[in-house]
């Protein structure tokens, strides 16, 4: 019978608790590094072109903008569903549109921002993952046009509360109520025009192309044209801050429970920044020197090109949205043309790289405060 050495079974033994205990405790420390691996960041951004961010290259975008911020303050990795396109409208009612785009910079009322919403219910299989929702508006349900070309504030102040106050509290407890995790911030809008808008011909051009008049009405003259725009545009901003604050406190108390959940970021306009001006935030049209001089050899019949980073591209996908259809009327023709002119210069007016840098820091302000995150306030170039 084989007899076994007890000093060698000891130490047979004693290296395999050894390497038994090395073992689990890799198994532990493995396990500890899995669990402290922090999970995906989802970021959804609904709306229409402020958010989107028309004119822009993606990586100057304002949500990317908050993307990048928030990967670097978090060191969690952001994953955004983008619904936002420009001409979005909350509800169809709005405008009588059936037209669709792939390219979002075309300016198109449809998908709504309801059916935005829709779209990513059923995109998220646990929608309690969706940790931050970012939304811009009801600027389109009002429409520009009937904006600058209100008779005053007080017509301003009633469009911008019909549109952007029941409408934009159904859909913000909407949101709230599919997104149960989610912190929810909706962004103001800003003045289009100011006293320091540059006022010369390119100016009265774009007036006459762009808005109506009212007929039988005098003439105005081009002091009194940027007074109006002047107003109405001053008369939007208050307007909309207002009633867009309303809707995020009344919905907001519903929802809040131990913490803000959702939030109205205003964005700080002085009147330097709006179009036309020295230190424009938006974007404008190309005033190089060959543009300039092709438009005053053809006395204003030319109008300058816009000045944004993807007129190229927006300008091919509104050939092919709004191209010539069979059998279309002189009527139809005439509106075609009109919203493919409309579509080609749409990121007049709109925040350029610096204008959404502008939005990026009044967002990210409001996460710095409801996330607890403690880096910096400001970010990309100004």
């Amino acid at each position: 019978m084989l007899r076994i050495n007890r000093k060698f079974l000891a130490g047979v033994l004693g290296i395999i608790l050894a390497f038994s205990s090395f073992v689990s405790s890799q198994t532990t420390e493995s396990s500890g590094q899995a669990n402290s691996v922090k999970r995906e960041f989802n970021m959804l951004v609904l709306g229409d072109s402020i958010l989107w961010g028309e004119g822009l290259k993606t990586e100057h975008k304002s949500w990317y903008r908050v993307k990048t911020w928030l990967e670097a303050n978090t060191g969690r990795v952001v994953v955004e569903r983008i619904e936002a396109h420009a001409g979005a409208v909350i509800e169809s009612g709005s405008v009588d549109d059936s037209r669709t785009a792939t390219n979002g910079d075309v300016n198109v009322a449809l998908p709504t921002v309801n059916e935005e919403l829709d779209n990513v219910i059923r995109f998220y299989s646990d929608r309690s993952a969706v940790d931050l929702v970012l939304i811009s508006a009801c600027g389109n349900d009002v429409g520009a046009q009937n904006l600058l070309n209100a008779s005053g504030s007080e017509e301003v102040d009633r469009m911008t509360r019909a549109k952007c106050g029941p409408p934009m509290e159904k859909l913000l407890r909407k949101i709230a109520t599919s997104f149960p995790a989610a912190q929810v911030i909706v962004i103001g809008y800003y003045p289009f025009f100011s006293e320091k808008t540059r006022n010369d011909f390119i100016l009265k051009a774009l007036a006459r192309r762009f808005f109506k008049t009212t007929p039988g009405a005098a003439r105005l003259g081009r002091k009194e044209v940027l007074e109006q725009l002047t107003a109405n545009s001053r008369a939007w901003y208050d307007a909309s801050n207002r009633t867009l604050a309303e809707a995020t406190r009344k919905i907001g108390s519903e929802f809040g429970h131990d913490r803000q959940r959702i939030m109205f970021a205003k964005i700080e306009f002085p009147s330097g920044y709006s179009f036309a001006t020295k230190g424009t935030r938006l974007w404008g049209f190309d005033r190089s020197p060959f543009k300039m001089m092709l438009v005053l050899l053809s006395f204003g019949r030319i109008i300058l090109p816009p000045n944004d980073e993807v007129r190229s591209l927006r300008h091919a996908s509104c050939d092919e949205v709004f191209k010539r259809q069979p059998n279309e009327t002189s009527e139809q023709k005439k509106d075609r043309q009109r919203r493919h002119l409309l579509c080609c210069y749409a990121s007049l007016g709109h925040p350029n790289r610096k204008g959404a840098s502008l939005y990026a820091d009044a967002i990210t302000e409001a996460l710095r405060l409801t996330l607890g995150v403690k880096g910096l306030s400001k970010i990309g170039q100004r």
